[in-house]
């Protein structure tokens, strides 16, 4: 049961109107994305509001009007759906966290040290991030954002992106099990040669080339051959 002394409004705009309902903040977003939720577990009370704050509630003739319904849980589906969730400042402090991370991960990945050629540590992507006193938006995605951040990072250290194009031999005796790795990279090209060896050209940014390596490694024990065809 949801307790109402906890639970956020969500509140859809349609047709001049305003419809609010009481919600769990997480399980409203977990099933906003697709996850299987019961509306009963997301509800805090079983009517539609038009202003919660002081227990308005929505006409049925309002309901009947928007929504051909006034069945509760079809009118709650949609207004998470296509609604906004309000969100506690403690939920929006953590998004943020995790974004900030996801930025940095992706710049890590992604972008090598312009001077030394080889990865950032994220620990120095951080430090850059906080000496510029980036600002992580909530309302843009982490990728939406990485390219803003370069900019101003790349004042206190030196970066870019850089990608490389790899040819990679991997032996008979352990091509299937490697090729689920390749493929989490952009594959140019995959042959599986006369002698049962997998051939393949990927494309990957430079910063990830040692986490590719390691990974057929540790199935492949240091038997595969490769070769770095073109940087870009």
């Amino acid at each position: 049961m949801v307790d109402v002394n906890k639970a956020v409004i969500a509140r859809l705009k349609e047709d001049g109107k305003i419809f609010e309902i009481l919600v769990d903040e997480n399980k409203a977003l977990e099933y906003r994305t697709g996850k299987s939720v019961s509306l009963s577990d997301i509800i805090a009370v079983d009517d539609i509001f038009k202003d919660v704050k002081k227990g308005d509630k929505a006409s049925e003739h309002d309901l009947l009007s928007v929504f051909k319904t006034n069945d509760v849980f079809k009118i709650s589906d949609e207004i998470i759906k296509k609604g906004d969730i309000q969100l506690t400042a403690q939920h929006t402090a953590k998004v943020r966290e995790e974004k900030r991370k996801r930025i940095i991960d992706l710049i890590r990945r992604n972008a090598i040290d312009a001077k030394t050629g080889l990865p950032h540590p994220p620990q120095r992507i951080e430090s850059a991030m906080e000496e510029a006193k980036v600002h992580i938006d909530d309302h843009k995605t982490a990728e939406e954002q990485v390219e803003d951040v370069l900019k101003k990072i790349r004042v206190i250290i030196p970066i870019k992106f850089e990608t490389k194009e790899i040819e990679v031999i991997i032996p008979a005796k352990f091509a299937g099990q490697s090729y689920h790795i390749l493929k989490k990279y952009k594959m140019l090209k995959d042959e599986w040669l006369s002698n049962g060896n997998l051939q393949a050209i990927i494309e990957i940014p430079s910063g990830v080339q040692d986490d590719l390596f390691n990974d057929l490694n540790k199935i492949c024990h240091g038997e595969v051959e490769s070769k770095i065809l073109k940087v870009k």
